[in-house]
């Protein structure tokens, strides 16, 4: 995976995946999609991603009752994982996320080593700190490598969901460990990150840690997401 996640490949699956022109599904149709899937980057898990993300939303429900955006942004995180179903390698799908265009970290997961073979460590501006970023730009001005938490934050702002901005960073950057878990690249955020990383960590309780749970009564608990999904992401989507 690392070896591959360089700029050039990160913008040409951009350019293919952000038109939003592969499928039209409501997002109970993408939860029933993952039924499928089992994400072989997971070690913690062999049930389909829609179970997770049931579980997810339940915990995040539990601890937040009155957030009912965060128990929607539990379930719906994951998504974006449709695409392995549509062509995209689970590589390129799944796994830890880091920014494309600077000096890779060595708290990404299995470390600097893992980036030898990626073109853009031999690239004078890219294998540098800031790279083609400056200091204290923004997350929200930085490449990020491809993978299912871009697709679905993208997939999101394309459909004007109504969802705050807290739940956009929490399906944006859940598996970007080497920022919110290793503490890296914090040269690159502004106020604005430094706020939502908050978010970020709370939410990667409910995620990390609710796959060993039982397996959640999904049919009763559809009329609840329902009408959060009629809330704040009604109708079909454009994927």
């Amino acid at each position: 995976m690392h070896s591959n996640q360089c700029l050039d490949f990160v913008k040409g699956r951009m350019q293919h995946w952000l038109k939003f022109n592969h499928l039209e599904m409501n997002v109970m149709e993408a939860l029933d999609l993952l039924n499928s899937l089992v994400d072989e980057s997971d070690p913690d898990v062999d049930l389909p991603n829609s179970i997770h993300a049931f579980q997810t939303a339940e915990r995040a429900r539990e601890a937040h009752p009155d957030k009912d955006w965060m128990h929607l942004t539990g379930l719906i995180h994951d998504l974006g994982k449709v695409m392995a179903l549509y062509g995209e390698p689970q590589w390129a799908t799944v796994g830890d996320t880091f920014p494309i265009g600077c000096e890779f970290s060595d708290k990404c997961v299995f470390g600097k080593a893992s980036f030898a073979q990626n073109p853009d460590i031999d690239n004078p501006v890219y294998s540098t700190k800031l790279g083609m970023y400056e200091e204290n730009c923004g997350l929200r001005n930085v490449v990020m490598s491809w993978g299912h938490d871009e697709y679905m934050y993208q997939v999101l702002k394309h459909n004007k969901c109504t969802l705050p901005e807290e739940a956009l960073c929490m399906v944006r950057f859940h598996s970007f460990y080497p920022w919110h878990t290793g503490k890296d690249y914090m040269y690159l955020c502004d106020d604005h990150d430094l706020n939502m990383l908050q978010w970020v960590l709370e939410f990667n309780k409910f995620d990390l840690y609710s796959k060993s749970e039982r397996v959640p009564d999904v049919e009763a608990l559809k009329p609840y997401y329902q009408a959060l999904i009629d809330k704040y992401m009604p109708g079909v989507m454009n994927w």
